[in-house]
């Protein structure tokens, strides 16, 4: 399983650099099309914007394989330990449910509505871009139910607290 999420977050990766240097290349091209040649490059401009949702979500779904989503654990870092691990299960069962029901079932309900819609400027379905909802609901859904047999296996930590991961961050300086 550890190589499997290895292989999910290297492609999500990936994903996000390619993404980025294409949105740089296209903002680039943009600004010269637009004062240099004085004729602007309207495709490129939306292109960027959906891009960049794509980029986000992508990396929201990076976000959920690394346990790295906001979460206030100053209440549960004074629980038991029992708790603390009944918590943070918890929590990735709501991450869980969150993308099976909105990126998951709310994606493949917008993606669909929007195939009929076609873009200004690509010509291309906007459902085409909406794409990205369910499928980064679907690998929310992985990485969660990863963490939750990583949690209850003993694989990583039930809720590293702040104080925790600035100590080891210290320990990582100095070595």
């Amino acid at each position: 399983m550890k190589q499997f999420r290895t292989i999910l977050t290297q492609i999500l990766r990936a994903f996000a650099g390619i993404s980025f240097l294409a949105m740089v290349v296209l903002t680039c091209w943009q600004v010269l099309t637009r004062y240099v040649l004085q004729n602007p490059s309207s495709w490129s401009e939306e292109l960027v914007s959906y891009l960049f949702a794509w980029m986000a979500l992508m990396g929201a779904s990076l976000i959920t394989s690394e346990r790295g989503h906001m979460n206030i654990p100053v209440v549960v870092e004074r629980m038991p330990e029992g708790a603390k691990l009944g918590f943070s299960i918890l929590a990735e069962i709501v991450a869980f449910i969150f993308s099976a029901v909105i990126l998951l079932y709310g994606g493949m309900q917008i993606t669909s509505l929007a195939m009929g819609q076609m873009t200004s400027s690509l010509g291309v379905a906007i459902g085409v871009f909406y794409v990205v909802l369910p499928v980064c609901g679907i690998l929310n859904m992985i990485f969660t139910a990863m963490n939750i047999y990583d949690i209850l296996k003993g694989n990583i930590p039930v809720l590293p607290t702040s104080e925790e991961s600035t100590e080891k961050d210290l320990k990582k300086g100095e070595a």
